[in-house]
């Protein structure tokens, strides 16, 4: 059986490692991107089985990058996970639970995450 292909795209690079460092235990392989127009590039040049997205990042937000993933006929079918601190942070910041709730995300893990939790819903989704 042939390597599920999984794009972890968040701007905290230890995240990013750890979350990689465990699917790549569980036998997928990996890919890395540290913002949202980094992981829109990264899903142009090889599509993923499935994306593991953060929520809050510089330049093109998760909301942002999943509604555009979402929309278009190449990438709609593609599972969307999103890592969200965003309920503890809303009162600094301008995201919302709401723009979450109206994206098209297949689930959605809060952080700081469980590395087995996100496991279950990665492998329920492949």
């Amino acid at each position: 059986m042939a390597k599920h292909y999984i794009l972890v795209v968040d701007d905290d690079p230890d995240l990013v490692e750890t979350v990689a460092m465990m699917l790549e235990s569980k036998g997928c392989e990996v890919g890395r991107a540290y913002d949202g127009v980094e992981g829109e590039e990264s899903i142009e040049q090889r599509r993923p089985d499935l994306v593991i997205l953060d929520v809050m990042m510089p330049r093109k937000d998760g909301y942002v990058l999943c509604a555009e993933l979402k929309s278009k006929d190449e990438t709609k079918d593609i599972p969307v996970v999103l890592l969200t601190a965003v309920g503890e942070a809303v009162p600094t910041t301008t995201y919302t639970h709401r723009d979450g709730m109206s994206t098209e995300a297949d689930d959605y893990i809060p952080k700081p995450i469980d590395t087995e939790g996100l496991w279950k819903v990665v492998s329920g989704l492949l």
